[in-house]
């Protein structure tokens, strides 16, 4: 071969192999993600990590989240338990979701993105046949080897010692305890996770030992992430774990670790309830919502609802044409009794906005008083913690909010008595306007932080 041959084969080794990685890094960006909620939780948990995405320009219709109709475990996997899943429930659904979403995608594989139950359906669905659709993993603050090991109930699906983490747990011989083929990456607290400690502080027995250490959600085989201060669920759901998720799946840092708005964001749901104790996603008719307009500036709600319907078969609502700008409450009637989300600014449109039924909670209490009410505070995102992130009420601190280890994500709060004017409530870089109740069982106001 002469040496102008040479160099034209040169050129065109270049050519092909840069348009390789072009395709590769363009696969990377379009693959389809399938987010996997957690135990009792539901896809709505995923929106603000959703937003993120997109606000680093991942396409929308790339984007998907499963549902489980039971999110809730059994106490022994192996026996049936009304409003209960199995391990096999979950993965079994999980690969019909996979399924539909490469259908809908045109695509050969997607991403697993896992919170907590979450990541270990993902896992058992990759060991047993799905590792071939998959081309990545994440399991967020996923208890890997269980939140306690005891050789006490077996059949508990998050006993380390038990059938089904120790089958998931089998190592290679390699000593890898991840599936062939799948990249995988766990992202995991320094010592914050509740659910991967030392002691039995999450169920009320700090003197008890559980067996379990700090690097439980850690796999042999995967890049292992651990990101400080974290608690539980802000390993799923909050910005820096965002930022660990993104560029593991498409190989770049993004460029945005704040949700961009869009000006008229258009947001619709499902209206969800609860059996036996325990929350379902299956949906409610009959409800009755309204979506009535707040006024931060003066901290009053309008009288006039922008948006009213009542749910049918399928529980659904919407859509709703919001503005990016605009707080709203969103009063949720059902048998009589309302439940009140009051939300901060919604800044992009979704399709998951799901609303639940609640009970009262336990903590409350009738207030025989005129002037003192009540408000349920929320952040299904993340815990409260008093000395880490200050809950202020109206200015001042609240001394409702529990204090401690993070391991609750809601308290209810004491509040002056409505006067006709809202109470502000303000956590970190969001402030809610809501009305407070002295009757939970008739009017449950709930401030729903995202982050």
């Amino acid at each position: 071969m002469t040496f102008r041959g040479i160099g034209r084969t040169l050129v065109v080794l270049v050519f092909l192999g840069v348009a390789a990685l072009q395709a590769q890094s363009e696969s990377n960006a379009r693959v389809p993600i399938i987010f996997v909620h957690g135990n009792g939780d539901d896809a709505a948990k995923w929106v603000g990590v959703l937003w993120l995405f997109e606000s680093n320009g991942y396409p929308a219709d790339r984007l998907f989240a499963v549902r489980f109709p039971h999110p809730n475990s059994r106490a022994d996997d192996t026996r049936d338990e009304a409003n209960r899943s199995s391990t096999t429930d979950e993965a079994a659904e999980l690969s019909a979701f996979v399924t539909r979403v490469l259908i809908e995608a045109h695509a050969q594989k997607v991403a697993l993105v896992g919170s907590s139950r979450g990541g270990l359906t993902i896992r058992n669905y990759l060991l047993h046949g799905g590792s071939g659709n998959v081309t990545c993993a994440i399991l967020s603050g996923t208890p890997n080897h269980g939140i306690l090991a005891t050789d006490r109930n077996v059949g508990g699906e998050f006993n380390g010692k038990g059938n089904f983490l120790t089958a998931l747990n089998g190592a290679s011989p390699d000593g890898s305890e991840v599936v062939a083929g799948v990249r995988m990456m766990t992202l995991r607290s320094d010592r914050l996770d509740k659910y991967a400690q030392p002691t039995g502080i999450a169920f009320g027995t700090p003197q008890m030992a559980t067996n379990v250490t700090f690097e439980g959600p850690a796999l042999r085989g995967a890049n292992n992430i651990v990101l400080p201060s974290l608690d539980h669920r802000e390993l799923a759901f909050y910005p820096p774990a965002f930022a660990e998720m993104y560029k593991f799946i498409t190989g770049a840092p993004p460029q945005h670790l704040s949700v961009i708005p869009e000006e008229h964001p258009t947001v619709s749901g499902m209206i969800t309830g609860f059996e036996n104790g325990a929350f379902t996603n299956l949906p409610v008719a009959g409800a009755h919502l309204s979506i009535y307009p707040i006024d931060a500036a003066k901290g009053i709600e309008s009288a006039t609802p922008a948006y009213e319907v009542t749910t049918k078969e399928d529980g659904k609502w919407g859509p709703f044409q919001a503005a990016s700008a605009q707080e709203y409450d969103f009063d949720l009637e059902y048998q009589g009794r309302h439940i009140h989300f009051y939300k901060a600014p919604i800044p992009r449109s979704t399709t998951l906005l799901n609303l639940r039924l609640m009970a009262v909670p336990p903590t409350a209490r009738s207030s025989s008083s005129a002037h003192q009410s009540q408000i349920l505070i929320a952040r299904s995102q993340g815990y409260f913690s008093r000395e880490r992130d200050a809950v202020q009420i109206d200015g001042k601190l609240s001394p409702d909010e529990p204090a401690g280890f993070p391991l609750q994500d809601s308290f209810v709060a004491k509040v002056p008595m409505d006067t006709g004017k809202l109470t502000q409530v303000t956590l970190r870089n969001e402030t809610i306007w809501a009305r407070s109740s002295q009757d939970f069982s008739k009017e449950l106001p709930v401030v729903d932080f995202l982050w």
